[in-house]
């Protein structure tokens, strides 16, 4: 039987962290949670817990993920967000596996609840995630945004797992503001010090197909309300990321500097 560390990282998640750890707990037999230096329990609860704490100023979410994966103590990793608890399935699909794993790496599915909504449509669902694999065949990348694992070059094989991974990431829309604030400044950072820039044309016209797109082709209005909202948020995020990616690159190729 193979034994699974899990790697989460973290930054002021209280309300979440122990759902979280219950969850995991069932399948996992380490957990390496890598904090941010949170400013409310988040630590205490999860060395209640059992978890092994280290911490780790953010410089980006795949360098967070990465330092997380070195402290694992057993080949096997599964990352997971401390907004994410598996369903039944998905838990009962990890342990058949450790018994007998038949790839180096599992795709899992994602299931967003949105504002109370579970969102099936809008190109969110559904959406599948390399979560789960032996680190030998495979690596997190170190991207600031958007992270995850990605498998090495040398012959490996992947699977699917069964179940969803729950992700209860945006219970307001101030919540989901914020975050888009977060993800559309790290992501322009780093697109405008890779030289990447995004034309005016691209801003005027790309948040209008990213809505037709996820609302019309993916099928979002199936999700009612909050699939609406859902679609508008996501192409307002798209406006504000290229914006800040053509503010960033002339800045970068002025100064050498991204402030």
């Amino acid at each position: 039987m193979i034994k699974i560390s899990c790697v989460i990282i973290t930054y002021n998640e209280e309300k979440n962290i122990q759902q979280c750890l219950e969850s995991i707990l069932k399948v996992a037999d380490e957990v390496i949670l890598v904090d941010s230096y949170s400013q409310d329990k988040t630590v205490a609860l999860a060395q209640n817990m059992g978890a092994r704490i280290f911490y780790k100023k953010f410089m980006g979410f795949g360098d967070q993920k990465a330092f997380a994966v070195e402290q694992a103590s057993y080949d096997w990793i599964i990352s997971i967000d401390a907004d994410e608890i598996l369903s039944e399935e998905l838990t009962a699909s990890i342990l058949a596996i450790k018994n007998n794993p038949q790839a180096d790496g599992y795709y899992i599915n994602i299931l967003t609840n949105y504002c109370g909504k579970w969102i099936k449509h809008c190109g969110w669902y559904p959406k599948h995630k390399l979560r789960l694999l032996n680190k030998n065949k495979g690596h997190i990348n170190r991207n600031k945004v958007h992270e995850g694992f990605e498998m090495n070059n040398a012959p490996h094989s992947l699977a699917h797992l069964d179940g969803d991974l729950l992700h209860h990431s945006y219970n307001t829309i101030s919540e989901h503001s914020r975050k888009i604030q977060l993800y559309t400044e790290l992501a322009a950072k780093h697109y405008a010090e890779n030289g990447i820039s995004i034309s005016l044309l691209k801003i005027i016209f790309g948040p209008r197909w990213t809505f037709f797109y996820h609302y019309i082709i993916r099928k979002g209005f199936l999700d009612g309300y909050w699939g609406y909202v859902l679609c508008k948020n996501i192409s307002y995020e798209s406006f504000i990321k290229y914006t800040k990616i053509r503010l960033y690159a002339r800045q970068y190729k002025k100064t050498g500097v991204v402030a």
